[in-house]
């Protein structure tokens, strides 16, 4: 009997040790948290009317400082009899003097101490609080209990844990430590309290800041932040037309390294403006890059006679990222070559200046250009031929950025040499060609075939052969129909024939097999078709309904890439 004695003296002096903060009264209301507070109230008989009075004014208090209603706290208040009794629900206040009063009102009822059934109870409450709801906001049950005969919790209780509650505890008596361990969420040292009923007024900052630990929200948070540049918002607090906001935003790091202390005298870059009462966010421009900021909002309510707490966040902008950062070469050519850049910053460079040179020693040339350009095509370029690309960015402020890159030109295909078509029967033709050896894969055929399934959409057929064929026979042509010969090389095509069958008349065309949407290159392509049968496929539908690819009044184009 005296070792728990002992223990429980110990246990009083480590949980009462009063805090710097204690004696402190709260002035204002907590706009910083949103979420639902439950108070489970023992108010059996084994509670004196003395001890009932006492609990409801530590509530009272310790309620007293949060802003109420949907999107703040929400608080409700259970008694614990021979049958539990909802004093008031959730969604019952939603302003202080309102909760403040049904406190005062509240009579004990008496009777057994039926914690069980009011923890089930509570259970159904907690659940359908956040029914509907776009965010699962914290839920936190309070316990104040003399500790006489609390019955079968520990079912009820970790049910509750398990639906994510948080449970405290608040005792007045000095026994059943074992069970309210147990069951309240760790961790215990701040979460359960044991203390006199005359003192309980020590703990009322303790379980308030414990409350708040665990219903905190950013009210004022950062949703985007670049160098120079950042994007706040916040939960609005005010309803009224005269209510307004004053917003400040500082460096809290300046160039020289210190700190502002002491306003703008002290060199600090203190910003000051006014918002409204409706405003949820705010966006803060030249901004120092890699700088930390501190800002501050202060809601001014005209018609809230309770203050409203400043809300703060610190932020770091992102280091300055300065063009040219990124390099590309696209559209290779055999004397040309696209160049872009980036990132774009139109309000800080001046002008960009590209120079280039044919590796390892040729004449170097210089392009200008606006700053609010990021790409140019080169030309005049020397066939498959390596460059060093310079860009260089000029800046306002007389910075200077340079990024090099190189760039290799293709190389000069040879074209076809020749291509004969010789008529054999009605529909079927004969085809001929010659070209040249170095570097060929292959030999790369089009043509339109006779059967089609409407005189608006005519076949087409495409057969890829080795570099040893030099002839082949078609059949079932369609009238006049125009048969194309390309070579193929290991990175493109080279310049082709086309001939048509009923005139024979002989053009030249050129065909690219990189295609910009990243598809299948020649050189893939042909080594599949020599190790599989030829493949075939029809025009997209949009060129099968216009004028035929093949049509010797224009221009020849050549055909698409097939599928994949």
């Amino acid at each position: 009997m005296m070792e728990w004695l002992g223990f429980s003296c110990l246990l009083l002096g480590v949980l009462l040790w009063p805090s710097s903060t204690q004696n402190v009264v709260p002035g204002t209301a907590l706009n910083c948290c949103e979420g639902d507070i439950l108070l489970l109230l023992d108010s059996s008989g084994s509670v004196s009317s003395y001890e009932f009075s006492r609990l409801l004014h530590f509530l009272s208090e310790l309620l007293l400082p949060f802003s109420l209603g949907r999107g703040q706290v929400r608080a409700g208040l259970l008694q614990v009899g021979t049958e539990p009794h909802l004093e008031f629900g959730l969604d019952a206040h939603s302003t202080q003097p309102g909760l403040q009063g049904a406190l005062h009102r509240t009579r004990q009822l008496q009777g057994d101490t039926n914690t069980e059934a009011a923890l089930r109870q509570a259970q159904g409450l907690l659940a359908r609080a956040g029914a509907g709801d776009e965010l699962e906001l914290p839920k936190v049950l309070v316990w104040l209990t003399d500790g006489v005969h609390p019955g079968m919790v520990d079912g009820p209780m970790a049910e509750l844990r398990r639906a994510g509650v948080f449970l405290l505890a608040v005792s007045t008596g000095h026994g059943n430590y074992q069970v309210l361990q147990r069951v309240v969420t760790p961790p215990i040292e701040s979460h359960l309290y044991f203390v006199d009923i005359d003192d309980i007024s020590i703990i009322t900052e303790d379980l308030r800041e414990a409350i708040i630990e665990l219903i905190h929200v950013e009210r004022l948070r950062v949703v985007q932040v670049s160098s120079h540049s950042a994007m706040l918002q916040w939960r609005p607090v005010l309803g009224s037309n005269t209510d307004f906001y004053s917003f400040l935003h500082y460096s809290s790091v300046l160039p020289g390294g210190g700190q502002p202390n002491g306003g703008a005298s002290s060199g600090g870059q203190y910003h000051r403006r006014t918002l409204p009462g409706d405003a949820s966010w705010v966006e803060l421009s030249g901004l120092q890059p890699d700088t930390i900021y501190t800002a501050s909002l202060t809601p001014n309510s005209q018609s809230n006679h309770d203050y409203l707490n400043t809300l703060s966040v610190t932020f770091t902008t992102q280091p300055e990222v300065l063009s040219p950062a990124v390099v590309t070469v696209a559209d290779s050519g055999p004397d040309r070559v696209r160049v872009s850049w980036g990132p774009l910053q139109t309000e800080h460079v001046q002008r960009y200046q590209i120079e280039y040179g044919a590796l390892p020693s040729g004449q170097v040339h210089t392009v200008r250009l606006h700053g609010h350009q990021n790409s140019t095509l080169l030309t005049g370029l020397e066939p498959d031929t390596q460059y060093l690309v310079t860009v260089s960015a000029l800046y306002s402020t007389g910075k200077e950025k340079a990024m090099s890159v190189k760039a290799c030109t293709q190389e000069v295909l040879p074209a076809l040499a020749d291509l004969q078509l010789t008529p054999v029967g009605r529909d079927a033709v004969q085809v001929r060609w010659w070209g040249h050896d170095e570097g060929l894969r292959g030999y790369w055929l089009n043509w339109e075939r006779g059967e089609t399934q409407s005189p608006s959409r005519p076949a087409f057929s495409c057969l890829y052969l080795p570099p040893d064929s030099l002839s082949t026979l078609l059949t079932h042509l369609a009238p006049s129909s125009r048969v194309c010969v390309s070579p193929v090389y290991r990175m493109a095509r080279g310049l082709g024939l086309c001939c048509t069958a009923r005139t024979q008349t002989a053009e030249l065309f050129q065909r690219r097999v990189s295609r910009p949407d990243g598809g299948v290159g020649v050189d893939s392509l042909s080594q599949r078709m020599v190790n599989t049968l030829p493949q075939c496929f029809p025009l997209p539908d949009t060129e099968a309904r216009g004028p035929s690819p093949w049509d010797c009044s224009r221009t020849p184009q050549a055909p698409q890439d097939p599928p994949d």
